[in-house]
């Protein structure tokens, strides 16, 4: 596969909430195993409730660290937090990752904006060139008329 058109995928926050996940999903079974030890009444629901909650911080930390954006030929397929969106290259006008920003964003041809948590600011000067890189492939599709650098906007 064409380096160019690698997966955008953040590094720290992967690897960080993985970890969570995990600490959280064997917290929970273990909470779920010892609690009703220390009851003599049912804690059935007490039990339910625990695991949905553990439940959804765990699936909470896998969609957060599946986070992702797919560059082809045609376009731009990108998987955030709860959003997923497929884009063809004319509809992404500029790629902005500037100072204040925690992700790469996409201003697009509609009016609207896109994040793309696939690149985030907390992978330092990677993130830097995975945007500069998502540019360039902006450019090169046609589908940026803009002077100067887009990934620094």
């Amino acid at each position: 596969m064409n380096e160019l058109y690698a997966p955008f995928r953040p590094r720290l926050a992967r690897v960080v909430t993985l970890v969570v996940g995990a600490l959280l999903a064997v917290g929970t079974v273990a909470l779920v195993a010892v609690l009703p030890q220390f009851y003599e009444r049912s804690v059935v629901l007490d039990l339910v409730g625990i695991s949905l909650v553990g439940l959804f911080g765990v699936w909470f930390c896998w969609r957060q660290a599946t986070v992702v954006a797919v560059p082809d030929e045609r376009g731009l397929t990108v998987r955030n937090l709860v959003v997923s969106r497929r884009l063809e290259w004319a509809e992404i006008v500029l790629v902005r990752f500037g100072q204040g920003r925690a992700w790469a964003q996409l201003d697009l041809s509609d009016g609207d904006t896109l994040a793309v948590m696939g690149i985030q600011r907390s992978d330092g000067e990677r993130a830097t060139r995975e945007a500069a890189r998502l540019a360039a492939l902006v450019q090169a599709h046609g589908a940026s008329d803009s002077p100067g650098d887009p990934a620094q906007a």
